[in-house]
């Protein structure tokens, strides 16, 4: 839907002020997951069961329970006792099964029971006095695996309506879209190409662990504290686990040290408010590395196959994928969206993807940046890539050729209204690094990547103070730098400085409904938002001053932070400051504020194109990435600064997933990786200085064009890499990460 009263020009919007939360993050006064204790507090710690599936036959915790340092233990029984409210079925009943096991542990590092102890020490000794009895059950970790007539059935009944008859039960989701006939398609082409490809399971690698305190009575009213990416989704799962009142439920999100979509879920939180229940005093909990590793959300694994036809002039003729995903014990693999994004870049005439999602004895994955579009990607844009090789074209012409842009029936269903795809194309093929010339031994890569972007539910508050300050309230935690530009665009309707207004992350009992910082919603949803909130308070500046002047209101209007009169016959007064008008609120009328609250729906997709150069070492298999360029559409980049942050971020951890990172199971079912001495994340000697350009084509759903920038920017680099990669080697790599034994034993297969 666009809008009539979008903005163009702009006096603090894509400014670069200091972020308003730095000071406070650099000199350790911000108070993190961790970082809060109450009075009488307990420490709590998790059982988790060391097999990938087994049957839980006995839980004894007599011993921990007379140990003077315990104060409660839970286990499922606890939870089970508790008078849900009706309706705890579906995803509600996914989270408690995966919070805390039932019958069956369906993974390594699922929960198994809880204690709450007068340390951190005691409570981790009293878990070893915890006796559980299991009975151990064939277990499978692969996706393709899972999916084997003979694989072991994770959950009977799992699978929904869409899965078609004979499929194993493993498979609970299936998706298909498209359009055309791609089969004809690929008969007018000069050229098809068909390939699987793989991809591990990675970690978002946050830095800080989850973490929380959880305060509960028995008159079920309760206080939560944590470190989450949305804490109202916190409160309303916690209290429908507990079969609390959701509002009786206060709960206030930490400063956060990193989340990536893996904290839009809750792992301890139910835990501490159960066992702070049974204890009846405040218990803290905080995961160690290695639990969240093992019991917290990965992406998922990925198995896909790809066929694409091409002419000799680069056209695409037909495109058709089938991508598997593992999402864990639980359903909710994102085989659906792999499917939607892997082409969504493309004017396509004859398309069709399949998804498909697939339970194995894994944790249950999360959101991680763009959830399943990067190994679409890896999949789709590894295979164009060598099309291009294969006719000898650039692979940016053929893009060009095939790009997608307003007007194009996209791949997964709607028609695109404006995007920008085109601009970072030509803008890629323009930047100096596209024809730099390559050492030998090295090689160049280029992708394109798509994410839908989402709006939400949102609520937003703005109070005015009497010295003409403002107090900006809004629901999503900042992950990403959001304050700045929340306040940015409020000094921007309002007209007054940056540094005159305060922006906080309001808890669940000051604000409505919010829902979570994910889907590159925050800038869009809470953005737009705070703007509507704005202008809400300047119509009541505009009246304030209209009663002044004894005047219509509709004969005022608002200018560089002034009420001044709309015309000649408006009457000859001089313009009045905002402060000038809050400086007497009390008395013309009461406080000042504007609120606004909607689900926007104009969230405008988003494109990127990545340029990647490597280098590979045939001796060792290392790979070094000597030159990235990241160039994206982020419709108006409010703070530039955080705009670029956010693309860099995203290659930077695209780099680590494309080379390094991956779950690594043995033949017990066991992670074998579960510490970042064994995970290796990307470090700064891994990584060149990331080159960014920011594209700017206005998205029509939002007043300043603002498109999310938070994801699309890990979705190529997972394929702009692995070109580079397979450009400087000389042979395709399918299988992610591209680390050295992978690519030497690539080499080696191809002679």
């Amino acid at each position: 839907m666009a809008l009539d009263d979008r903005k163009t020009d702009f006096t603090f919007v894509g400014t670069r002020p200091d972020r308003p939360d730095g000071l406070d993050k650099v000199t350790g006064r911000a108070k993190f997951g961790a970082d809060i204790s109450a009075p009488g507090m307990l420490h709590g710690a998790i059982l988790r069961s060391p097999h990938a599936h087994a049957r839980i036959v006995r839980i004894d915790t007599s011993k921990a329970e007379a140990s003077k340092d315990v104060k409660a233990v839970v286990t499922r029984a606890d939870f089970a006792d508790v008078p849900f409210k009706p309706g705890l079925e579906g995803e509600f009943w996914n989270v408690l099964e995966n919070v805390m096991a039932g019958e069956k542990a369906l993974y390594d590092g699922h929960a198994v029971a809880a204690v709450a102890a007068t340390s951190a020490l005691a409570a981790r000794d009293a878990l070893k006095l915890i006796e559980v009895e299991y009975e151990v059950l064939p277990h499978v970790t692969d996706v393709d695996k899972a999916m084997a007539p003979d694989a072991p059935v994770i959950r009977e009944g799992a699978a929904d309506y869409s899965v078609p008859e004979g499929m194993h039960p493993n498979v609970v989701r299936y998706h298909e879209s498209g359009h055309g006939d791609v089969e004809a398609g690929f008969a007018e082409a000069d050229l098809v190409i068909e390939d699987s490809f793989v991809t591990e399971a990675t970690h978002q690698g946050y830095i800080e662990p989850h973490a929380c305190l959880g305060m509960l009575g028995n008159d079920g009213k309760g206080e939560l504290w944590c470190t989450t990416q949305g804490h109202w989704i916190a409160q309303k799962t916690c209290a429908a686990l507990l079969g609390i009142e959701t509002s009786q439920l206060r709960v206030t999100a930490s400063e956060i040290g990193g989340g990536f979509g893996g904290k839009t879920t809750v792992f301890i939180e139910p835990v501490a408010l159960a066992l702070s229940r049974k204890a009846n005093r405040p218990v803290k909990i905080v995961m160690t590395r290695s639990e969240v590793f093992r019991a917290t959300g990965p992406t998922s694994s990925a198995s896909m196959d790809v066929k694409i036809g091409m002419k000799k002039d680069g056209t695409i003729t037909a495109a058709q994928g089938v991508f598997r995903l593992q999402g864990g014990a639980f359903p909710g693999a994102p085989g659906d969206m792999t499917a939607m994004c892997a082409f969504a870049p493309y004017n396509l005439t004859n398309v069709k993807q399949i998804g498909y999602d697939v339970m194995s004895n894994r944790p249950k994955q999360a959101a991680y940046r763009a959830p399943g579009a990067p190994m679409g990607a890896f999949a789709v844009e590894s295979v164009i890539d060598e099309l291009c090789n294969k006719l000898g074209l650039d692979p940016i012409d053929v893009r060009l050729k095939n790009a997608a842009h307003e007007g194009t029936k996209a791949s997964y269903g709607p028609t695109y209204e404006r995007i920008g795809l085109v601009e970072t194309l030509e803008a890629a093929k323009a930047h100096p690094h596209y024809s730099a010339p390559l050492k030998p031994g090295q090689g160049r890569g280029v992708s394109c990547g798509f994410w839908f972007n989402h709006g939400g539910e949102t609520s937003v508050s703005l109070a005015l103070s009497e010295d003409g300050s403002a107090q900006l309230m809004v629901g999503t935690p900042d992950i990403g730098g959001s304050r700045a530009s929340m306040a940015l665009m409020a000094a921007e309707v309002l007209g007054i400085p940056y540094e005159n207004i305060r922006v906080t992350i309001a808890d669940t009992a000051t604000l409505g409904y919010n829902d979570v910082s994910h889907g590159s919603r925050v800038t869009y949803a809470s953005g737009l938002a705070t703007i509507k909130a704005a202008r809400h308070a300047v119509e009541k500046l505009c009246e304030r001053a209209a009663a002044k002047w004894g005047i219509p209101v509709d004969a005022v209007k608002w200018e560089d932070g002034c009420a001044v009169p709309s015309g000649p016959n408006a009457g000859d007064f001089d313009p009045m400051p905002l402060a000038d008008i809050t400086a007497d609120m009390g008395s013309t009328g009461g406080p000042i504020s504007g609120h606004f609250e909607a689900t926007p729906e104009g969230a405008g997709v988003s494109f990127g194109t990545h340029i990647v150069d490597a280098e590979v070492d045939p001796e060792t298999g290392k790979t070094s990435i000597t030159r990235y360029t990241v160039i994206q559409d982020a419709g108006k980049a409010i703070h530039p600064t955080y705009v670029e942050g956010q693309f860099q971020g995203g290659a930077a951890q695209g780099i680590g997933w494309a080379l390094n990172e991956e779950y690594i199971y043995g033949e017990d079912g066991r992670l074998q990786n579960s510490i970042f001495l064994d995970y290796r994340i990307p470090v700064a000697s891994d990584l060149p200085m990331i080159d960014t350009v920011i594209v700017e084509v206005p998205n029509p759903g939002h007043p300043f064009g603002v498109r999310g920038v938070g994801e699309t920017g890990i979705v190529p680099p997972l394929a702009a890499i692995a070109n580079a990669v397979s450009n400087a080697a000389g042979v395709r790599m399918k299988q992610l990460p591209m680390s050295p034994p992978r690519i030497l034993a690539a080499l080696k297969e191809n002679g």
